[in-house]
Order: structure tokens, then sequence, then C-alpha cells
């Protein structure tokens, strides 16, 4: 992915209306992204709990979206997979993102569910740049390029489900 200025991302979003944008909080560290690495660039909201923050290329173009998750603790041996990356986080390294759709569907509070990694860091731990925790990454067959290729396939599936 190549790299986004602060214009571009606030642009970008297609779930929240343009004031939401501009005040959404982004990322400090900008400048030092792992961009070549990086299939989308994901953050979460400090100041508001249970919020996160998506921006990929979809399309032919940068699409941004608001994410929700909620922020109650799961049990301890608790073990869910990532439906982008498919690597397992025990307790809360998983969470169910909902982003509200487009359009005339988002207007009248429909959304679309996700679970994903928690830190949004799903190019890095299939690229081996992240570590998970031990058994979070199963032995695949699959070449790194095939695994982050699935990744942004299930991503871009992900998508197309919030467009109307």
């Amino acid at each position: 992915m190549k790299p986004m200025s602060e214009q571009d991302i606030r642009t970008s979003f297609i779930n929240c209306s343009k004031g939401e944008a501009k005040r959404l909080p982004l990322p400090r560290d900008l400048d030092e992204q792992p961009w070549d690495d990086l299939d989308f660039l994901g953050w979460r909201d400090l100041s508001a709990p249970g919020r996160s923050y998506l921006v990929t290329e979809y399309a032919g173009r940068l699409t941004g979206v608001a994410l929700r998750f909620p922020s109650r603790q799961r049990g301890f041996l608790h073990r869910s997979m990532c439906s982008l990356c498919l690597t397992t986080h025990p307790g809360d390294g998983v969470s169910l993102m909902t982003a509200r759709r487009t359009g005339a569907a988002g207007r009248e509070g429909n959304s679309v569910g996700l679970y994903v990694c928690t830190d949004l860091a799903c190019s890095l731990y299939v690229r081996g740049k992240k570590a998970a925790a031990p058994g979070a990454r199963f032995k695949e067959t699959l070449t790194t390029e095939e695994q982050v290729e699935r990744t942004v396939a299930n991503l871009d599936a992900f998508l197309a489900k919030l467009i109307d």
C-alpha cells in the first residue's frame, strides 16, 4: 500500500458524514507506518473505546470505514479467529466489528459485522512482521503472497456488503 496523507484518509470514508470524518482522530505515526507491508491502514480510537477505523484500496479508490465493537472482556480461555487473516487470538484479541452500511440501508440503521483482529494488524500477522500468541497462526501450504491475496479478498467481500 502506498503512503496516505491525512486529507486522503479523511475524504475516503464512505459510512460517516464529512463532519465525522473531519473530527475523527488519525494515527499519530502516519509517517512511520510500514506501508509496504500493509494491505489496509487500521487503527483504534483511543479517545472513544469501541471505535476503530480502516482505510484501504477498494474498487480502484481509497475507501475508509468507521467500525464499532463492544469493549467488554471475554473469558480468559476464549480463543477467536479473525475472518480476514485467519489468525487466532486468546481473550479479546478478536472482536466483532460492525460498520454502518452506506446509502439508504445505512440511514435505516443497517450494518454489517466481521470478526477482526482487535489491533487491526492483520497485514503484519500474515507477513510474520508481528508475532501473535503461540499457535495463533496455523501452518499453511499457501505462500505468504497467497495468504495476503486471501486477506485482501476477505476484506473486499466485507466492503462489498457495506456499499448500497
